[in-house]
């Protein structure tokens, strides 16, 4: 967030402050702070490339709300193609099986205020400068989470450790800025479909970092929902030529 000030104020000055969305500043913040609590607990009880697997299908559930929402058109084929992704999160998931526990309900929740950041993102986009909204966003989910330290705070002590925050919340805000420009330029359902590209990277970072590598029930719905979502983007591009 101090990073983020800094550049934004240096090019834009304190113009950047003023907001005429205060409330959705204030409701965007607040989901973005739980979508990344909920991301770090599923995290420490979930397997990368599954967690990943599940958050994958924010873009299925961004295209569905935004069809029901946004009124925005969504093909047959589209259809088809989320159900092809939600199939992949059951598969993964598999409630009543021996592999759910309720820490796969976390990601679940992810996907809640995930799909609300976004289609928020997408509304504010047009009325809001990019810079003014990822400067409140991050203070105001900095004031957010900091509520909780006084619970849960653990001194860091290994300077490894401190880069690692440093580097990712660096990418972190660079990673948000560009997706409100994304956003500014077009549609949630033509965005979404690029996000899928994170379930195999999550596959390899998890196999060479942890050593873990998912079963065939786990691959299989990784294999429905990367495939529903290259499908998707195929689609879009088809869409709007």
């Amino acid at each position: 967030s101090v990073l983020t000030t800094v550049f934004v104020l240096q090019r834009e000055g304190v113009a950047a402050l003023r907001t005429t969305q205060p409330r959705f500043q204030a409701l965007r913040a607040a989901l973005f702070a739980a979508t990344s609590l909920f991301g770090f607990f599923s995290i420490q009880h979930l397997p990368l490339a599954e967690f990943t697997a599940i958050v994958a299908t924010t873009p299925l559930c961004v295209t569905l709300v935004a069809a029901l929402w946004l009124h925005q058109p969504v093909s047959a084929l589209r259809w088809v193609l989320v159900a092809a992704g939600m199939a992949g999160t059951l598969a993964i998931i598999r409630p009543g099986g021996d592999s759910f526990t309720w820490a796969m309900l976390l990601p679940l929740c992810l996907l809640v205020t995930g799909t609300g950041y976004q289609l928020l993102s997408s509304k504010m986009a047009g009325k809001e400068s990019p810079a003014t909204t990822q400067l409140y966003t991050g203070w105001l989910a900095t004031a957010l989470v900091s509520l909780g330290l006084p619970f849960a705070w653990t001194a860091i002590a290994d300077t490894r450790l401190w880069i690692g925050l440093f580097v990712m919340g660096l990418t972190s805000a660079l990673g948000h800025m560009l997706l409100l420009k994304a956003y500014a330029r077009t549609t949630p359902a033509t965005i979404a479909p690029f996000l899928y590209s994170q379930i195999g990277f999550a596959m390899l970072a998890g196999w060479w970092v942890y050593g873990h590598v998912p079963d065939g029930w786990s691959l299989a719905g990784m294999a429905a929902i990367a495939g529903s979502g290259a499908a998707s983007a195929w689609l879009t591009v088809r869409e709007t030529r």
